[in-house]
């Protein structure tokens, strides 16, 4: 009897011995293999932006290498400019419709709207100097959010790789944005460009007294003191 108890406990110690032998493998196995959440991840096609309209295949995939230090997107816009509306603002047929584009990082004279909202000096030549840019082009828009008029605020990148919005503000037809303490302000070339145009004269700055169109809109347009 006491024999083949012993042989019992034999068996059970093997047994254990056997499993623990298994479960360690098991862990080793498990170690070894990349976790789920560590692996990329495909984009997501059937995303939203801000304003709710699903995201195009266009808007996902990443840009180009940008040049002069312009700010890459979080995504972008590819289209032709079907209109300009003034210095920084324009109209993109993108795959999934038309987006309308806020320039990033500039600020045109505003152009008239009714007798309660005059225009600025400059205005209307603001706006013919970035057509003659932007105007019937396909071109990729580096986008980096939705303002709060569901507009995407970008930079348009001509067919050459340069910034439409840079060369707005450093042929004088708009300012770099520095309104909010530079709150609206991503390409930090601009100030720099307005100073060399203002330095040469160009566009606006053959005048004197030019005011920001910030300051425009909210001493003509909201306290009606526009002189």
């Amino acid at each position: 009897m006491r024999g083949k108890s012993s042989f019992r406990g034999g068996n059970k110690l093997t047994a254990l011995i056997v499993a623990l032998i298994l479960a360690a493998a098991g862990a080793i196995v498990n170690w070894l293999q990349p976790s789920g959440r560590d692996e990329p991840r495909p984009p997501t096609t059937g995303a939203s932006t801000a304003s709710g309209q699903p995201q195009s295949q266009a808007q996902t995939r990443p840009g180009p290498p940008l040049a002069g230090g312009v700010p890459r997107g979080s995504y972008t816009l590819t289209g032709a400019i079907v209109n300009v509306a003034d210095g920084d603002t324009v109209t993109l047929r993108a795959p999934d419709g038309q987006r309308r584009i806020r320039m990033d990082s500039i600020d045109a004279p505003e152009e008239g709207h009714g007798a309660d909202q005059p225009g600025q000096p400059y205005a209307e030549a603001s706006r013919k100097n970035l057509a003659s840019l932007v105007a019937g082009k396909t071109l990729t828009a580096q986008c980096y959010e939705q303002d709060q008029y569901g507009r995407d605020v970008c930079a348009l990148i001509l067919e050459d790789g340069r910034s439409a919005n840079r060369l707005q503000v450093e042929s004088g037809y708009a300012w770099a944005y520095t309104a909010r303490k530079g709150d609206y302000l991503r390409d930090k070339a601009m100030p720099d460009l307005q100073r060399q145009a203002k330095d040469a004269g160009r566009g606006l700055w053959v005048q004197q007294g030019a005011i920001q169109p910030w300051k425009w809109r909210y001493d003509c347009w909201r306290q009606r003191q526009c002189g």
